[in-house]
């Protein structure tokens, strides 16, 4: 019994430790924001993580079809713009919140799949979370309407980011998510050159750079694409549904960005609705909540 139930825990150890990786990379990054801006600190994330596992992977070794090189393209194209939007939503937004309104574009998705009236009522939850975090004065505490405009572009990218990854799903994780992130860093590093120029060949600064390629995103790739193959969706959707909370705690301790008692309550909705969603979706069409291809 206990070897069976050994690559499950290091399965949900290895998606707390994603998410985790992820929320201190990311609030580390927005520390870079006054030297190279968001689209710098995007192609330096994105770029170095590219580098990174292009050398751990050598995805070169694998054969790629015609059909597959193109879902790879989408698929990397989706992630670098999702990335982008991200990052610019943290400008003026709470990692926390900008972390929460994203989710409601894989959480969409993963409910799209089903036309049960359970999921309504999870529809209902993400709707009043998201409710008490846009613009509309429902809210303590009113967003910047531009930045909750990048959050929800960037849900938007992160629900296509799924589905084409979904088409990827048969390679091998370390390939297809290499090649990936070539094609993300091929989209986002030309924007954050003409932002941010010789800024980002400052020896500090790429430094930090690499440093935030490695922890907010080879790392979580990596861990996640392992869990992924070894958990039950539901299982998986539930765990990566903590990252909104995990990412409000984290910035809170390391930005000092301290949210309402109605912001906490909306992302308390948003969790609930996607680990409801991840609980009671069946197995074959529901999407699984994350950041990598399934």
């Amino acid at each position: 019994m206990a070897l069976t139930r050994y690559p499950q825990v290091v399965s949900f150890l290895a998606v707390l430790g994603a998410v985790t990786a992820l929320g201190i990379g990311t609030s580390w990054a927005k520390q870079l924001f006054p030297l190279v801006g968001a689209q710098g600190t995007t192609a330096l994330r994105v770029g170095f993580s590219a580098l990174l596992l292009l050398l751990l992977w050598r995805p070169w070794r694998w054969h790629l079809s015609r059909a597959d090189a193109l879902s790879i393209a989408c698929y990397g194209a989706a992630l670098g713009a999702m990335n982008l939007m991200f990052y610019m939503s943290l400008r003026t937004l709470p990692f926390g919140l900008a972390v929460a309104i994203e989710f409601a574009g894989p959480l969409a998705l993963a409910i799209a799949a089903s036309r049960r009236m359970l999921d309504f009522v999870w529809l209902a939850l993400a709707a009043l979370g998201l409710g008490m975090l846009l613009p509309l004065g429902l809210g303590s505490r009113e967003l910047d309407p531009t930045g909750v405009l990048y959050a929800l572009g960037a849900a938007v990218l992160w629900a296509l980011y799924i589905v084409f990854g979904k088409r990827v799903g048969h390679l091998h994780a370390g390939h297809s998510v290499s090649l990936g992130l070539l094609v993300a860093a091929c989209v986002v590093v030309p924007v954050g050159i003409g932002h941010a120029g010789a800024a980002l060949l400052s020896p500090s600064v790429l430094w930090v750079g690499v440093c935030v390629a490695a922890i907010s995103s080879a790392v979580p790739i990596s861990l996640e694409m392992v869990a992924m193959k070894r958990l039950p969706k539901e299982a998986f959707g539930i765990l990566i549904s903590m990252e909104p909370a995990v990412a409000a705690v984290l910035a809170m301790g390391l930005l000092g960005e301290h949210l309402s008692p109605t912001q906490w309550l909306a992302i308390g909705c948003t969790m609930a609705a996607s680990m409801g969603s991840a609980a009671t979706a069946r197995r074959a069409p529901a999407p699984a909540l994350s950041r990598t291809a399934a």
